[in-house]
């Protein structure tokens, strides 16, 4: 009928699927010295992971693949990262992915270190 819309349901098999999937190589420069979370190193390593909520590895892609390019922790001081350094010894800074949760570093050289994904509060 016209003016009507109607919601056509497709098949998984079709070329046209509405289904939103995070396919992304990551450019991988061998500079991240480890990681404290298995979830991130599987992100790195193959593009995509269980380990992390699907709301959050997007940024999380992104925060890896700036710190794979990084020579210093300073050049993560980008807009909405909220950039900061933590207490303690060794240094660790800290980005943040959304309300709660950050990714923190160690740094070393050239390299991160450490690299973890935590619940802050």
């Amino acid at each position: 009928m016209p003016g009507e819309w109607r919601w056509k349901s497709r098949s998984p098999k079709s070329d046209n699927c509405l289904v939103d999937t995070v396919n992304q190589s990551i450019y991988i420069k061998g500079v991240t010295g480890g990681f404290r979370h298995k979830g991130l190193e599987e992100l790195l390593l193959t593009g995509r992971t269980r380990r992390l909520g699907a709301d959050h590895v997007r940024k999380c892609v992104r925060i890896l693949q700036l710190l794979e390019v990084a020579s210093r922790p300073e050049e993560m001081n980008i807009a909405g990262f909220h950039f900061h350094g933590l207490q303690g010894q060794p240094k660790r800074w800290s980005v943040r992915v959304t309300g709660n949760y950050r990714i923190t570093f160690g740094w070393s050289g050239e390299n991160a270190l450490d690299v973890d994904f935590e619940d802050y509060h």
